[in-house]
């Protein structure tokens, strides 16, 4: 998802142009290749039990990481999305017919790698009259009879304000539910083209309501300020989230959204501060940070272990 290294930003006047050169990773975004048995057997349960994830279709950089651990972000309702954002690696189009029998597979996937804490997630399925929501209600209750000790996040999409599609997740009630506000509200119709900004709080508004422990991530260097960030911030604690996500954006192909900065670890922990400042019960912040980074501690308070 996601040149110097900086502390503080000036305006940018227009969204970054797709047409600009790649700028040079900094030495704190290298990563080590995927290795070890743990990621070959997850890598064989999910090819053999035809799932998709995350970690793969996004590009991930923790997914020797995570996968090594034996853990896996878990996408949903295929892996073509109605939506073409323009930071995301995950491809756009018409997406194949539901997969019913996909929530049990899921479920016995997580059985068979002993997951602890599932995080689930899924493309945009716009031309679905429920936007996927049954199927991700299926899927949560499934795993959940599968695995009773397993706690879950679930990453989902804003259904396009169809309210009756968010309170399905909502019913099935797991630990924590996450919608991505991705970028700062001026940047957000070139970032999220069919997306809304403040229907995205509205999202994390209506959770909290239901009674959900909530969660969002924002991705940086797209040419945000420092300001803008905070400001996202506040508008997400201002709407009952608990935690938050800030990591670095990079650039999946040449085709998307260019990187207009790197942004330095040490703006990363200032953030995390500011974060825990205005309220927020758990601040993820740091270049190589997804929203699935360190989930299984997100369900509890981040205050203690700062």
């Amino acid at each position: 998802m996601e040149e110097t290294p900086i502390t503080t930003a000036t305006p940018c006047s227009t969204a970054p142009a797709a047409a600009a050169p790649r700028t040079k990773k900094p030495d704190w975004l290298r990563v080590k290749l995927p290795i070890g048995e743990s990621y070959k057997q997850v890598r064989n349960l999910v090819d053999t039990h035809k799932l998709h994830t995350i970690c793969e279709s996004g590009n991930c950089p923790n997914m020797g990481e995570c996968w090594g651990a034996g853990t896996a972000t878990f996408m949903i309702l295929g892996n073509i999305c109605t939506r073409s954002c323009g930071f995301c690696a995950v491809a756009t189009g018409r997406p194949e017919a539901v997969d019913w029998d996909e929530p049990q597979r899921v479920a016995e996937a997580i059985y068979l790698m002993k997951v602890k804490h599932a995080v689930i997630t899924s493309v945009d399925r716009d031309e679905l009259k429920d936007g996927g929501s049954i199927i991700w209600a299926n899927t949560i209750k499934a795993v959940r009879s599968l695995n009773p000790d397993t706690t879950m996040e679930t990453l989902i999409p804003d259904f396009r304000g169809q309210w009756e599609n968010l309170q399905r997740i909502i019913d099935v009630a797991p630990e924590v539910v996450s919608h991505n506000l991705e970028t700062v509200e001026r940047l957000t119709k070139q970032v999220r083209i069919q997306a809304k900004y403040h229907r995205s709080l509205e999202v994390i508004r209506r959770l909290k309501d239901g009674g959900m422990r909530t969660k969002s991530g924002i991705m940086l260097g797209l040419g945000e300020t420092k300001e803008e960030v905070v400001q996202a911030m506040q508008d997400l604690y201002d709407n009952g989230c608990d935690v938050v996500t800030l990591g670095q954006y990079l650039q999946p192909t040449p085709k998307h959204l260019p990187v207009v900065r790197f942004v330095h670890p040490d703006e990363f922990a200032e953030l995390r501060e500011i974060g825990y400042n205005m309220g927020l019960d758990y601040v993820e912040s740091g270049p190589l940070v997804r929203s699935s980074y360190h989930a299984e501690k997100h369900i509890n308070s981040g205050r203690t272990v700062k």
